[in-house]
């Protein structure tokens, strides 16, 4: 049975808790959030101990950490839970920049402890089934992938916009998009953005393109246009796509070059938090302390494309030089 903590208590810890019941050999076992009104609330509703601190939270009887707060925190919480012998699956972006995400995989390396970003879509069972179908029938090289996410509808209120919360479009929405980029043409080469910024100081909307070891990718990411939300891979011998929402994913489209259309469509159940959960599960059972689907090389993949679309629109957080 692995025990769990969860710190904080928003939209997305609700969206793990759909899918915990779902994978055998879990529980819910403390909770805490930086709102204590939130906390039992949520116990309320999915039980588990409400925690006063943090503190509390992990020196409980825990096995693993969700870390589903803000990123101004994960790196503070991720490395506090590391260092009190907790594996730690931590929402995305894992942290701010390249070299505070380091500071979190040194912990984990030293302590010997499975630290895992929660970036979901490879865990969906249409990306897993798309993946399989390529193997015997293939588009061929891959050499391009269009992208992106914008929402319009977002409260105003919501921490998303928050500078201090390390809000904005990029750190919120892009990162999807960069692991999209990088999952199906490889290593990045170089990075070119541009970003409209709000009056709290980050970016509303940010379109980055970048080049990769295979090829290139046009992305986008916003917080106040109604964006299409479908993402297009295209290859030599046909193309795919991905139908909105992609990082949801559920049915893609396969076009040959030959004139053959595959149709692929695989309802995700419980949120779709579930089989993240369930590969994170494994690797703990299995004494492993890095997934090889989101890899730590992955994570700083994808978070150094942010770097460098950050600093290309001039997006920088507290602390930074």
């Amino acid at each position: 049975m692995i025990k769990w903590g969860i710190i904080g208590c928003g939209r997305i810890a609700h969206r793990f808790m759909l899918g915990l019941p779902e994978v055998p050999g879990n529980e819910l076992s403390s909770v805490w959030s930086r709102r204590p009104e939130t906390v039992t609330d949520f116990t309320g509703q999915y039980g588990g101990k409400a925690c006063e601190t943090v503190e509390e939270l992990l020196a409980s009887d825990i096995d693993a950490v969700y870390i589903a707060t803000l990123p101004d925190s994960h790196a503070d919480y991720s490395i506090a839970a590391l260092k009190t012998g907790k594996h730690v699956l931590c929402e995305k972006p894992a942290a701010t920049n390249l070299s505070i995400l380091n500071s979190i995989l040194e912990v984990a390396r030293a302590k010997g402890l499975l630290f895992m970003e929660g970036m979901k879509p490879p865990f969906f069972p249409l990306y897993g089934r798309l993946k399989d179908h390529l193997l015997t029938d293939p588009i061929g090289n891959v050499g391009y992938v269009r992208a992106g996410s914008s929402v319009a509808d977002i409260s105003p209120d919501h921490p998303n916009f928050s500078y201090e919360l390390v809000g904005g479009s990029l750190m919120q929405i892009g990162i999807y998009e960069a692991f999209l980029a990088i999952d199906w043409l490889g290593a990045t080469k170089q990075v070119q953005a541009l970003g409209r910024f709000s009056e709290t100081g980050i970016d509303m909307f940010s379109i980055f393109q970048s080049e990769h070891k295979g090829g290139y990718a046009q992305l986008y990411c916003g917080m106040d246009l109604h964006g299409m939300g479908d993402a297009l891979i295209c290859g030599t011998k046909g193309n795919i796509t991905i139908h909105k929402n992609w990082w949801n994913p559920a049915r893609a489209t396969i076009n040959y070059l030959d004139g053959r259309v595959v149709e692929l469509d695989e309802p995700y159940t419980a949120g779709g938090l579930n089989y993240e959960i369930e590969h994170f599960c494994g690797l703990i059972n299995a004494g492993l302390t890095e997934s090889p689907v989101i890899s730590h090389d992955m994570s700083r993949q994808m978070i150094s494309m942010l770097d460098a679309a950050r600093a290309q629109i001039g997006l920088k957080f507290k602390g930074e030089q």
